[in-house]
């Protein structure tokens, strides 16, 4: 599924694309991914559904201008505006990573309205952040300017550190690809020095306000979330399905695919009933 269709919004462009027939299913990414993690699934599900997929503001293929923010609140912000553009009514949307705090805040600060919600290896609540990424925190502005082969052999190596089985060299390539460049590498140093867990705990404050049906999946070798934050997650959130997924690490989309196929395709069936 490519991203076709653009959507401009306080200057940022936004990079989109929708395919299918049937219900509405919204696709969240985190970081530092892109839609790309979405898009077989989006394929497989584009049959009974209308699958929307997004690449958030200073990723993959959205701009990546440096004076915007690229915090959990502007792309909350960027979020709810991108569904009222798409005139969507209670889509159902499927988050990972960054993502789930991108798509818990939209719904809980910025009204957007979900059918159902599901949170797979999400950053949604305290503490978060690998080692790695509190590193970059504390030192954005020197990174980003390291020779380019350098930064590519950190990507190299820190990407596939999400995934327990392993990353093939053509999606590691793909995933790598949008930090690259004269663009892509001060993007990736800037949407880690922009975090702040301040809104986790925002979050996590109003998760018993939360109205919808939630499934939160993880995979139980996630070395960059341990399961039982999954765990705990799912226990703030009033009647919220939770799935451990075994032999699966973060990047769940490539570690276990037949099995996520499967929990996706049960969770949206049971929401079309």
């Amino acid at each position: 599924m490519e991203l076709t269709e653009t959507f401009d919004w306080n200057g940022r462009r936004i990079a989109w694309g929708r395919s299918g027939t049937g219900p509405a299913v919204v696709f969240c990414h985190g970081t530092p991914f892109s839609s790309a993690v979405w898009s077989r699934y989006a394929d497989a599900l584009s049959d009974d559904f209308t699958v929307h997929l997004w690449d958030m503001p200073g990723y993959g293929q959205s701009s990546k201008d440096a004076a915007h923010s690229v915090d959990f609140g502007a792309q909350a912000q960027a979020f709810a505006a991108l569904l009222e553009h798409w005139d969507l009514d209670r889509p159902h949307v499927v988050a990972h990573d960054f993502g789930g705090a991108v798509s818990l805040r939209a719904n809980l600060f910025e009204h957007a309205s979900y059918a159902s919600l599901m949170l797979v290896d999400v950053v949604a609540i305290p503490p978060s952040g690998s080692p790695f990424f509190q590193f970059v925190a504390r030192h954005p502005d020197v990174l980003d300017e390291l020779p380019a082969y350098i930064h590519e052999a950190i990507l190299s190596a820190y990407v596939p550190a999400a995934s327990h089985k392993g990353l093939r060299d053509d999606t590691l390539d793909a995933l790598v690809a949008p930090w690259t460049g004269d663009a892509g590498q001060p993007a990736f140093y800037r949407q880690i020095a922009h975090y702040d867990e301040q809104y986790l705990v925002d979050n996590e404050a109003q998760l018993g306000e939360l109205k919808i049906p939630v499934h939160v999946v993880w995979g139980a070798d996630d070395t960059w979330i341990p399961p039982q934050t999954g765990r705990r997650l799912a226990g703030l959130i009033a009647d919220a399905v939770y799935t451990e997924v075994p032999d699966s690490g973060h990047l769940m989309q490539y570690d276990a695919p037949v099995a996520l196929s499967n929990i996706l395709q049960r969770w949206l069936g049971r929401r079309q009933r």
